[in-house]
């Protein structure tokens, strides 16, 4: 008796080994099997992400007697027509700046020449100053040419169809998720053996949705009066195209943290482009930069609240997740991924990994589990 309970002490740690093995290895293979999937996983991801954002206008118009499917085509619809309005806003006014681009290099030069010459001043200092201190030989500055990004055009011609697949193929996907929303979430609940794992699976379900949906809708909402805000600014302060830039403003600050950078320097690089005197050029980047503090630390807050806030450790690893794993459009949904995941395992508990591993497993020494039978059988006997 002794010697079969001993045994099946060592399969529970060789079981536990072989789980810990897999784990590890599914985990280290996952980020490489979804970048090298990214043209299937990515709108995959992003139509499951938008469908769930859209589900509670779906089930709006379900609670009002629309059909499922005329009601999946209406809310696909809508965001259609949202995306298509802000891309045509942003887009063609941006063409016209990528095309006045290289007639505008004289200028951007003559607005950043006093900062060019005070950095070759500075440069100067500090070379003769390592001169005279060191030892060794003066280092030489080894300057890297910038060759103009020929090959974007091409780049996009031939990425083209593919890019128009996937994104048929994500209409598609949201359209079906949309569907057959209902039926799936009722067919998911009533597959529960018990009354309380379908309350659980219900209660997960919906918290996933809430979250994800109000998170989306806030700060979209949020972005967009951001955008608004600063395209009424740049209007008065006379930049050209002020709802592009407003639209890009929008667009970029979906992405926490290293969005608003790069709109600043877009804006700034856009200044450039516009206006002769360097402290003017500036002034838009520098609007945005005001805008964005006040509703960074303000308004977001305020309106989110403590139910949607997310740690800014856990976005800093998972904006550098998803963008190594899919670039910009993994950083666009890093949050909320991260958002869903934190939601479910918030509603279902966090699960004891180490525990359910280590404790009777992989940590278990046969001398232990001998000594513990000994103590059993000790006080059984007594």
């Amino acid at each position: 008796m002794h010697q079969i309970e001993i045994d099946d002490f060592r399969r529970d740690r060789l079981l536990a080994a072989l789980a810990l093995i897999l784990g590890a290895g599914f985990c280290l293979g996952l980020p490489f099997a979804l970048q090298a999937g990214a043209e299937f996983f990515l709108p995959l991801t992003a139509a499951i992400v938008i469908a769930i954002a859209l589900v509670p206008l779906l089930e709006w118009l379900e609670r009002r007697g629309v059909p499922s499917a005329l009601a999946s085509f209406l809310s696909l619809s809508a965001f259609l027509m949202i995306v298509n309005a802000a891309l045509a806003i942003i887009v063609v006014p941006a063409t016209g700046w990528f095309a006045r681009l290289p007639e505008s290099i004289p200028r951007i030069q003559s607005n950043l020449a006093p900062l060019i010459d005070f950095y070759s001043t500075l440069q100067k200092f500090v070379d003769r100053t390592l001169t005279s201190v060191a030892t060794g030989t003066e280092a030489t500055a080894q300057a890297v040419a910038a060759t103009a990004p020929t090959s974007v055009i091409d780049y996009f011609i031939t990425s083209a169809p593919s890019a128009a697949i996937q994104l048929f193929f994500a209409v598609l996907v949201i359209f079906f998720f949309l569907a057959g929303w209902t039926r799936l979430r009722r067919g998911t609940i009533r597959r529960r053996g018990s009354f309380d794992g379908a309350m659980q699976t219900a209660r997960v379900i919906q918290n996933v949705v809430d979250a994800t949906a109000d998170y989306l809708a806030t700060i979209t909402m949020i972005n967009a009066i951001l955008g608004l805000i600063v395209s009424l600014l740049l209007w008065a302060l006379g930049m050209p195209s002020p709802f592009m830039w407003g639209g890009i403003v929008t667009i970029c600050n979906f992405v926490p943290y290293l969005g608003p950078i790069v709109a600043a320097v877009l804006l700034a690089l856009g200044g450039l482009m516009t206006f002769d005197a360097v402290g003017l050029a500036l002034l838009p980047a520098l609007i945005f930069i005001g805008v964005h503090l006040v509703e960074a630390n303000l308004v977001t807050p305020l309106v989110l609240g403590k139910r949607l806030t997310v740690n800014p450790l856990l976005i800093l690893v998972s904006l550098s997740f998803w963008g190594w794993v899919w670039g910009t459009p993994g950083a666009l949904l890093a949050v909320p991924l991260l958002l869903i995941l934190q939601t479910i395992l918030h509603s279902t508990g966090t699960p004891d990994l180490a525990g359910f591993l280590f404790e009777h497993g992989t940590l278990t020494t046969t001398d232990d589990v001998r000594d513990r039978l000994n103590r059993t059988n000790g006080e059984s006997d007594g």
